[in-house]
């Protein structure tokens, strides 16, 4: 499904007619101007459900996905980098729809992620806490000789029969009640894509690879596979990852390349220096 068609970043003389304008301000930073104009990215075109950014630190892939989101008012979780200038800029974005955005389009940042792992270490860690209390209350509680005096103490009543009628691990699964399940790193990145990820929606990552091992990379590869062939969902993605530029039928920009190009992922530097380093140590891995 396809959502965005084209998305139309500033030109190189819209740029230098703005920044002329403000000249005789003082300012530290103009970003996101002169940033995507310094690698000739002006016009992204959108004809594959999975379309891939990729390129090293610098080359404009986040900026690019940021400023998308920014101009389409997709949702996201955590701040960013927007200076003042932003506005200024999305102001000279323009963009093609092909249909209606669906309100549930969204961009997914490495940092949502890992505020996502610190929150749920954070829960885990005060469920334990909780816990351990809950340990002592049970054995102060067991060991009581409690009698009833006034209704006053019904509900003391109860929590005594419960704990002389069952284990300590009952006892803290009934207090328990909102008990967080603890997931790895891994574990909890990947989790927090299958929640936000939902059917028919225009999705932007940056480097989802972050914080996921290489299964759990190639186990998100298939969801985001399966989600855009099966469930009607639209993916951009900035990645360096070679199981995320592997995607079946995903047009990949090269935003290292002045201009940028659209290319196989088997023609990307880094993968091809990954292919002669394993063919040079081919026999190791058939001994």
């Amino acid at each position: 499904m396809i959502y965005l068609s084209q998305f139309i970043f500033p030109a190189v003389k819209t740029e230098e007619r703005f920044l002329h304008e403000i000249k005789e301000t003082c300012y530290t930073t103009v970003y996101p101007f002169q940033v995507l104009t310094k690698h000739d990215i002006h016009v992204l075109n959108f004809d594959e459900p999975v379309t891939v950014l990729y390129g090293g630190n610098g080359s404009g892939k986040t900026t690019a996905l940021n400023v998308i989101a920014e101009k389409l008012q997709l949702e996201r979780d955590t701040l960013y980098n927007r200076t003042n200038f932003f506005e200024s800029f999305t102001d000279f974005c323009e963009y093609v729809p092909e249909r209606e955005l669906p309100e549930n389009s969204r961009i997914i940042t490495s940092d949502d992620v890992f505020d996502f792992m610190l929150n749920i270490r954070s829960l885990n860690e005060g469920t334990d806490n909780r816990r351990e209390t809950l340990f002592q209350d049970y054995y102060k509680t067991k060991s009581s000789d409690f009698r009833l005096q006034s209704l006053d103490d019904y509900e003391e009543l109860v929590k005594v029969n419960f704990v002389r009628k069952h284990s300590k691990s009952k006892y803290v699964q009934k207090q328990l009640k909102d008990n967080i399940r603890e997931h790895s790193n891994g574990e909890s990145a990947y989790l927090y894509f299958t929640n936000k990820i939902k059917e028919n929606g225009l999705y932007l990552l940056d480097e989802p690879e972050n914080s996921l091992s290489t299964e759990r990379q190639q186990e998100l590869v298939q969801f985001i596979e399966e989600s855009a062939r099966f469930f009607g969902c639209q993916f951009i993605i900035a990645t360096h990852s070679p199981f995320l530029l592997s995607m079946q039928n995903a047009k990949i920009y090269n935003l290292d390349e002045e201009p940028m190009t659209v290319c196989s992922w088997t023609e990307l530097p880094n993968i091809r220096a990954y292919y002669e380093f394993f063919k040079q140590h081919e026999k190791e891995f058939l001994n």
